[in-house]
């Protein structure tokens, strides 16, 4: 497998990709390892987890460089992803062994009821290139600290990290025969969903997600799906700093070159702001510095995927050819690398694919509104439910819009954020299933009911 720069086509090393062999003597090396692992205490393998996450911090520059090496985020970036992962460690560190312990549910003079947790057993943990620490570790985290083995496949764009990670991972105390890293592209992926895991967690595409689980569903074992987005934002009336909205707003579009699950895919605004908003979104976005993910202040670097320009390409033609107005953007840069220009789209609607598609990448719409009731059916108007931002000065009105979206997560001014207190979970084509939280602890074990007469 070729490992490439995409911030300048350049190889950046060959890798041995796994075959079926292989594959399958890890999935049995696991499952015996997978046992001796259970029967530790929950503290000792807290102690390990504790280790790796020191280690993160201890090596962030070297791990960081590799990352923006292979995916391409500028260093920055990847060292707030470093940072990021290392504090959602702490909340597992923290809560894993209260939420895991067993519990008495009823006592009486002659009746106890119990309920304790179990360890799901040898889980295939599918990762994404876009967060590979981030992600990965709302999955290996709780699922090490619950007694599972792990059977890693990094995304083939961010394998590099992924061989990091499980170097991490042994010598902090995790065995080899509890979590191991395979690599290779769909192949390698197509070998783990033919084993009999477990458990199956995955995140990214909701096309790949959907081929996941119907060829996992007759296996009858817990799947859990992290997906993509088209995640709206909404200006209401009742602001007024518009200003530092439209700067929060193009962040929240453009972090990571629009490459987030949750990032801002397409904004409403209300008609008495929508014209100083998009002012100011595009003055922001044009200072936004462009180049090499190695290059000091950057902040969009190239995409990963060279495929990914076509889509962008795609995407504003087909809003040109339907009435949109091109504000800024619009094409590849020429350079080598895979960049696109930040782009923004004005007189928008939901005719046009980038108002409806998924995007991922540097580019957004932006739609106006004459009120609450066009701003509601038009954030609904999605087969995908991650995320939603409201933007008010009014709780009240926060609360009367929220209760109609159908995603996992509403925002309260503010967009494109993750924390470990709450669970992470998307409807619809966003996918099933939470991770953080206690949800995301007790999604890596089966509950076991004791009923108890004396």
């Amino acid at each position: 497998m070729k490992i490439i720069n995409p911030s300048t086509e350049e190889l950046i090393k060959e890798v041995q990709e796994d075959s079926s062999e292989s594959v399958q003597k890890v999935y049995e090396a696991l499952k015996k390892g997978q046992i001796s692992w259970a029967n530790q205490s929950v503290d000792s393998r807290i102690e390990c987890i504790k280790k790796f996450k020191e280690a993160l911090l201890e090596q962030i520059d070297s791990l960081g460089s590799i990352l923006s090496s292979e995916v391409g985020k500028p260093l920055n970036q990847s060292g707030n992803e470093i940072r990021g992962a290392a504090g959602r460690i702490d909340y597992f560190v923290d809560n894993s062994k209260e939420i895991l312990s067993t519990r008495t549910a009823v006592k009486e003079p002659n009746l106890e009821e119990e309920v304790s947790f179990e360890p799901l057993g040898v889980i295939a943990n599918i990762s994404a290139w876009n967060y590979p620490y981030l992600v990965g570790v709302n999955v290996f985290i709780p699922a090490l600290i619950a007694g599972n083995a792990v059977l890693y496949k990094p995304s083939e764009f961010s394998t590099l990290t992924g061989l990091e990670i499980e170097r991490l991972m042994h010598e902090a105390g995790v065995p080899k025969d509890v979590f191991k890293c395979i690599v290779g592209s769909g192949d390698i992926g197509q070998q783990l969903l033919d084993l009999p895991l477990d458990g199956y967690f995955f995140t990214g595409s909701h096309k790949t997600g959907q081929y996941i689980y119907e060829q996992v569903a007759p296996k009858m074992v817990p799947c859990q799906m992290e997906l993509g987005g088209k995640d709206p934002m909404y200006v209401s009336n009742n602001n007024d700093d518009i200003v530092a909205i439209a700067k929060g707003a193009a962040e929240g579009a453009f972090y990571n070159n629009g490459q987030s699950c949750c990032a801002v895919e397409r904004i409403y605004v209300h008609e008495d702001h929508y014209d100083q908003f998009v002012n100011a979104f595009v003055e922001e976005v044009k200072s936004y510095p462009i180049g090499l993910s190695t290059e000091e202040n950057v902040f969009i670097g190239p995409l990963t995927r060279e495929n990914q320009i076509a889509v962008l390409e795609n995407q504003v033609a087909d809003a040109v050819d339907k009435g949109a107005e091109l504000k800024l953007g619009g094409q590849a840069i020429d350079r080598s690398g895979y960049y696109f220009q930040p782009t923004v789209l004005t007189n928008v609607n939901h005719d046009m694919e980038v108002m409806t598609e998924e995007s991922f990448g540097p580019i957004i719409g932006i739609q106006s509104v004459k009120d609450n009731e066009e701003a509601i059916a038009l954030m609904k108007d999605t087969r995908y439910g991650l995320t939603s931002a409201i933007y008010t000065k009014d709780k009240e009105e926060f609360r009367s819009i929220g209760k109609h979206m159908n995603s996992g997560t509403v925002y309260w001014n503010c967009c494109d954020r993750v924390s470990a207190n709450v669970p992470w979970s998307g409807r619809g084509n966003s996918g099933f299933g939470s991770t953080l939280s206690e949800e995301g602890i007790k999604a890596f074990v089966r509950p076991k009911a004791w009923q108890m007469r004396f």
